[in-house]
């Protein structure tokens, strides 16, 4: 059994906080500089260079990204044999506030879903935990943004939707998405499960880096076939026309009933948040 403390893991929310909005992903990163390159267009190459120079700029002078710094989704894959010497969620909560409060970070979170009043410190976290073998602790903090958020949608679709179905829904969310989501945008694909575990496959699925297919070959392919057909929408760079209207997509499924098909498209934009370290 190892021991980790809880102001252990407030430090590395902390940090984290701060590097996942100050820091773009490198394959994200990447991934916008190869559509850049590629972008035909005239106006989405042009938006493509704004988005390129305000990353270098943000990264140089430790400056967010994005104006809006998110809501602080925070998923730990905790080791069985670690024992947290504390309270662990307060460790992450007090990350959130401290990260937040020292970098600066803009506030958005309100107590209330229909009273609102700002909590003045960015919590609480969304908290997603997993328990794993071992006797590690890693920590992902991944800020969303709600501008690409409310443009997220679930669906049950029936089994006799099938794949065609799926791919229905994920080109009419797009397309009902438009510039909203602030394009570029990367989606997370949820299929499967019920309703409240598709949701989580999806915003989950946002975690996995873009230049990591699917380990199964059908959804690499399915994956590869909707990005295509997303790219054909001509949404664009901010709704400017284009061919880069999505920077990259990833699946995630999981058993569901023989009578549902439950399907949730998370949509980010192009700053596609995410920091990690193990503890």
């Amino acid at each position: 059994m190892r021991t980790l403390s809880a102001a252990a893991l407030t430090d590395t929310v902390a940090r984290l906080c701060v590097q996942a909005n100050t820091q773009l992903p490198a394959d994200v990163a990447a991934a916008l500089d190869h559509s850049r390159q590629g972008e035909p267009w005239p106006l989405a190459r042009e938006t493509l260079d704004l988005l390129w120079d305000n990353l270098s700029l943000a990264r140089e002078q430790g400056m967010p990204i994005c104006q809006d710094t998110g809501m602080a989704c925070v998923f730990v894959e905790l080791g069985q044999e670690v024992f947290i010497d504390g309270n662990f969620e307060e460790a992450i909560h007090q990350g959130v506030r401290q990260g937040y409060g020292e970098g600066f970070l803009r506030k958005s979170i309100v107590a209330d879903p229909l009273r609102r009043g700002n909590t003045g410190d960015n919590t609480p976290a969304a908290i997603t935990l997993r328990l794993v073998p071992g006797d590690r602790c890693t920590v992902t903090v991944a800020p969303k943004g709600f501008g690409s958020e409310n443009m997220s949608r679930l669906k049950m679709l029936k089994p006799a939707d099938g794949v065609q179905g799926v791919k229905d829904f994920v080109l009419e969310t797009v397309r009902l998405a438009g510039p909203n989501p602030c394009p570029p945008m990367v989606l997370g694909i949820g299929i499967g499960g019920s309703f409240d575990k598709v949701t989580y496959l999806a915003k989950h699925a946002l975690l996995r880096p873009l230049n990591q297919p699917h380990p199964d070959p059908y959804y690499t392919a399915l994956e590869a076939e909707l990005l295509e057909a997303v790219n054909t929408l001509g949404v664009g760079p901010q709704g400017f026309g284009g061919k880069t209207t999505c920077l990259g997509l990833a699946i995630e499924t999981a058993p569901t009933h023989v009578a549902g098909l439950p399907v949730a498209v998370n949509v980010s934009c192009h700053v596609t948040r995410r920091a990690s370290e193990v503890l």
